[in-house]
């Protein structure tokens, strides 16, 4: 827990290198301790009589990013609680002319950060020594209503971001459709979001087809999952989010290897973001509309599992030829995405999915790969990401490549090769937008659930862009 106050004093001083006033002190520290004062380098300096400093490495004309900042707020709230500091003060210098409020957003969101750990399976919990942490921050100027108001904000933010990657970490034996569904309705009806759980025989009879092809391997039924959030009744606009939902995927008779099937509980991310921003979004009462929908299920090998060569219906009339049944998200998404565009008739899609190992490949664990069919939409998106400082990539949605899911059998082959598989993944799920409204398609393979920590994000689920769509749907 982090309580935040703006303009007053106590706690452990934080001692920055830019600070002119303390120039003796650093250049002491320099001579004396192994602190150097190199960029964002954060060192405990001891001292039995006041209980020490913290000094920090900044150059304040140099240009840094948001990224930089929040990365350092990670290091100081490390260092603190490390050392048993339950309180800080921050008189924080001006930052290369950056807005004031938007460094003590990037910098207190860092420390925000470091406060995540997931140990629901542990039975010996490694106990933060320091309870609760206070932060006495001093911006260079700014009024307490606006920080404290951005703070608030950015606390239910960030309450969905922890809400999306705990969906994540849990296991499959944990979270499967009918539990994602109750923790959707746990987490956002008391917040008034609507939500409508459909079973089996409910998704049947709205038609959805493919999504159920991909589920009938499993003895878990699958769960249609939509979520309703009005937060401007006034109009009468929404905005679909739709998150791949496979609660585990062992790549069906297109088996994974048995290393290719570790964190295949993670699979469900988007459909995590999806639970995490309608969550932000209740909390901090943003006045947009938005549905949310999830199709939810297990791709499993069984006697009814769907097989290479099937040639299956989807909601939309389409017929889908299944070239690889690893490839299910893709086939759930046809079905969801169509429901979400034509039954629910929202006026602009976005999708994100776990999607193709080859933008783990192209992007690493650093870039979302994006498809769109609107420039001018994708622009305003990138622009929330750039704010908010997640990475997007956009590809190039040439028609071109549309022609590799082409099939001889059916409308449409849910694989397309080797070549450009993020591309015609992302496609393929194009070619069930109804209405020709704008829509992107995230592939998330990379950044919702990381193989290693990467500075302020940690090893495992991320929740990413729980932040840029709360940010975005909001503006």
């Amino acid at each position: 827990m982090i309580n935040l106050n703006f303009y007053q004093n106590g706690g452990i001083p934080v001692i920055f290198s830019s600070d002119q006033n303390k120039s003796e002190l650093i250049d002491w520290a320099k001579n004396n301790t192994t602190f150097k004062a190199e960029q964002a380098e954060v060192y405990y300096l001891p001292n039995p009589e006041s209980g020490g400093l913290i000094l920090v490495g900044l150059n304040s004309e140099q240009d840094l990013t948001f990224d930089q900042l929040r990365y350092l707020g990670f290091k100081i709230y490390k260092t603190a609680t490390a050392n048993k500091i339950g309180e800080i003060e921050i008189i924080m210098p001006p930052i290369a002319e950056k807005c004031n409020i938007k460094v003590m957003k990037s910098i207190v969101e860092g420390m925000i950060q470091a406060t995540y750990k997931f140990d629901k399976y542990l039975s010996k919990k490694d106990e933060n020594p320091v309870k609760k942490f206070t932060v006495n921050y001093t911006p260079n100027h700014g009024s307490v209503e606006t920080m404290q108001a951005t703070f608030n904000k950015l606390k239910d933010v960030m309450d969905g971001v922890f809400l999306a990657r705990d969906l994540v970490n849990q296991t499959s034996n944990y979270i499967y459709p009918e539990t994602l569904a109750q923790a959707a309705i746990d987490s956002l009806q008391p917040l008034g979001v609507e939500l409508a759980v459909y079973n089996y025989k409910q998704i049947k009879e709205i038609g959805m087809e493919a999504f159920l092809a991909v589920a009938q391997g499993s003895n878990k039924e699958p769960r249609l999952i939509v979520m309703k959030y009005q937060g401007n009744p006034d109009s009468d606009q929404f905005t679909g989010l739709v998150g791949k939902g496979i609660t585990y995927d062992s790549g069906g008779y297109s088996i994974k290897p048995s290393d290719g099937m570790e964190d295949m509980h993670c699979d469900m991310s988007g459909a995590a973001t999806v639970i995490g921003t309608l969550y932000a979004l209740a909390k901090t009462e943003a006045k947009t509309n938005v549905y949310g929908i999830i199709a939810a299920c297990e791709n499993l090998i069984s006697g009814t599992s769907f097989k290479v060569g099937d040639v299956i219906n989807s909601l939309s009339g389409k017929t889908i030829e299944i070239g690889n049944t690893d490839a299910e998200g893709r086939v759930t998404l046809a079905d969801a995405v169509y429901y979400a565009t034509d039954n629910l008739k929202v006026n602009q899609v976005i999708d994100l999915a776990t999607l193709t190992g080859a933008c783990l490949v192209a992007l690493g664990e650093e870039y979302t790969g994006v498809i769109t069919n609107n420039n001018d939409y994708y622009q305003e998106f990138e622009a929330a990401a750039k704010k908010v400082g997640e990475k997007v990539w956009l590809l190039p949605n040439d028609k071109k490549f549309t022609e590799l899911n082409k099939s001889k059998v059916a409308d449409i082959k849910n694989v397309g090769g080797r070549l450009a598989g993020t591309i015609t993944a992302g496609q393929f799920i194009g070619e069930f937008v109804a209405n020709n409204i704008p829509w992107i398609h995230l592939d998330i393979a990379g950044t919702a659930y990381l193989s290693k920590e990467n500075d302020f994000l940690p090893e495992r689920a991320t929740g990413v862009h729980v932040k840029t769509l709360t940010e975005f749907l909001a503006r």
